[in-house]
């Protein structure tokens, strides 16, 4: 099925696509990743791809989540019959569609085939222990919507920009198809966003790709003081709390707390230093004095069972036999703490909440808070200066408080000329 009559009619609904091929990771420093088609053989055109993104100074973690969006491309590719070489922007739009429809694939099941109507059982674990919330339903605790079955619209944008510059690279380097399969929005015709924005001028909306997704603006959404104490005291372990308490002061992200070695803390001076995700800078930041406190009930715990010295992990599994502890793993404890309480706050609502703390604490510059949490942009921190969505509902129930206590009132005698009756309807007051 190649010809453009035939794709034009293809029927995305039906289509069916088996789970072939996978990214594997490797011990070679110049091919961190590989995406490996359905006979077991690294995809040519994603490594030379991915040799060009590593040459960039793009992150190992970068690669990975390029080579997973190629890796959905590559399936339905195979599943439709055409070659990626071969592919026009009639597939693009087919891609677009299946993907905003199709269920993700359950991970712990064994390789086959995902569907329409694949996602009956949960998706992930997090849905496992959202105190029974079906897929896309708000929880009760946090008000945050659980993991849906399908694909967020910001994962679709991330495959739909991914794909684009894959065939921009292949494009430029004549190894690729003349026209590529994800264009430039129409209104748009070429050039790159925001090409002339004004530093002085806030940032306008443009739409860069064709088939891109409307992403909702959400607040975002930090713990509420109350609900972090019972989150904290769910906690079973020094490590956890020690964990916990250094992403609420410090607002690091989840990936580059757990990279931190043992020579990065410095209790005396009350830092610890992180790798930043984007610049992958060393940066020192400020944590509070409790999360040493725990840090050091912690050290003390596990003194004598884990390798010593300033290079090692500063964070270990707890279970024989010890490792360095992995995001999944911080996630996976994470979320036992949430089953407790019927919760589903995840590792980065804590940035969140730490974020948030900061950019309302009057006395602390907003730009102190850009450069704690390591935004390149003071617009990016200034999102954090908006009522919480608690907050905001705070309000409204003491003004409507207010407003009853208001209402019982005995009424001020009227002025002459007046009639009392008419302005108790005129107020909505009642005798």
């Amino acid at each position: 099925m190649t010809s453009a009559s035939a794709s034009s009619n293809r029927d995305v609904a039906s289509l069916i696509v088996s789970l072939t091929g996978s990214v594997v990771e490797t011990a070679d420093p110049f091919e961190p990743y590989q995406l490996l088609d359905g006979s077991g053989r690294p995809v040519a055109a994603v490594t030379s791809f991915m040799r060009e993104l590593l040459a960039s100074a793009r992150a190992p973690s970068t690669l990975r989540s390029y080579a997973v969006d190629l890796l959905r491309w590559m399936r339905f590719l195979t599943a439709i019959d055409v070659a990626w070489d071969r592919a026009i922007p009639v597939e693009g739009r087919d891609f677009s569609l299946w993907i905003r429809q199709v269920h993700k694939p359950n991970r712990k099941a064994p390789a086959g085939r995902v569907s329409r109507r694949e996602g009956s059982k949960p998706q992930s674990r997090r849905e496992g222990l959202a105190a029974g919330v079906a897929p896309g339903e708000v929880n009760r605790v946090t008000g945050k919507p659980s993991p849906d079955r399908g694909y967020a619209p910001r994962t679709v944008n991330h495959c739909e920009t991914v794909l684009r510059t894959f065939y921009d690279f292949h494009h430029e380097a004549g190894t690729g198809p003349m026209v590529n399969p994800f264009p430039l929005d129409r209104s748009r015709r070429a050039g790159r966003a925001h090409a002339h924005h004004n530093p002085m001028e806030p940032w306008k909306y443009e739409r860069e790709g064709r088939y891109r997704s409307s992403v909702p603006q959400r607040p975002p959404r930090a713990i509420p003081d109350e609900m972090f104490e019972l989150l904290f005291a769910a906690l079973p372990s020094h490590r956890d709390r020690a964990l916990v308490a250094f992403w609420i002061s410090t607002g690091a992200r989840a990936s580059e707390l757990l990279g931190v070695r043992h020579k990065d803390a410095d209790p005396g001076q009350q830092l610890i230093t992180v790798i930043r995700k984007g610049s992958r800078v060393p940066q020192p930041l400020p944590a509070s004095p409790d999360a040493f406190v725990w840090l050091r009930l912690y050290q003390q715990e596990i003194h004598g069972l884990v390798p010593a010295g300033g290079n090692q992990p500063l964070w270990w599994t707890r279970r024989r036999p010890f490792a360095a502890l992995t995001y999944h793993a911080a996630h996976r404890m994470f979320e036992r703490a949430n089953a407790v309480l019927g919760a589903n706050w995840t590792l980065h609502d804590l940035r969140h909440s730490a974020a948030h703390r900061m950019a309302r604490d009057p006395e602390l510059p907003l730009a102190d808070v850009q450069w704690i949490l390591g935004h390149a942009h003071l617009t990016t921190t200034q999102l954090y200066l908006n009522t919480s969505i608690e907050e905001a509902v705070a309000a409204v129930r003491a003004h409507h408080d207010r407003q009853s206590r208001n209402l019982s009132m005995p009424a001020p005698p009227a002025a002459d000329g007046y009639d009392p009756a008419a302005l108790d309807v005129l107020f909505g007051r009642q005798r």
